[in-house]
């Protein structure tokens, strides 16, 4: 069986992974032994990662919310309650933005759900 070299194909993949470990510290970026184990490891934690700040992105907003429902004198979960039963179909990230910029509106909010609380 004839020997292969495999030429620029070699060539072009360790370049390729000695790119995207470029800016790493030290030997991680100048190895390419070393470069290729780097760059596996960050590619999982980014895909890891993409999906954690979608969680914790959702914590933030919940914050937020309890936080301007407690100055509304209502709880988070009796809040959410009340607006589903009000059919008020407003996302977290929505409540948490109004809550951050526009008291006034989320206050509104608050006394729909208070109102959809008592009426059941």
């Amino acid at each position: 069986m004839p020997r292969v070299k495999r030429g620029p194909k070699r060539k072009n993949r360790r370049a390729k992974v000695l790119g995207l470990a470029k800016g790493y510290y030290g030997t991680k970026s100048k190895s390419y032994r070393m470069a290729k184990l780097q760059v596996e490891k960050s590619l999982a934690y980014a895909y890891r990662d993409r999906r954690a700040k979608k969680r914790e992105f959702r914590g933030l907003w919940i914050v937020r919310i309890n936080a301007a429902a407690r100055e509304n004198e209502i709880s988070y979960s009796r809040l959410m309650d009340g607006l589903k039963k009000a059919g008020n179909d407003i996302n977290r990230k929505m409540l948490a933005d109004l809550a951050m910029t526009d008291p006034g509106a989320f206050t509104q909010l608050v006394g729909i759900a208070k109102q959809a609380l008592g009426a059941v």
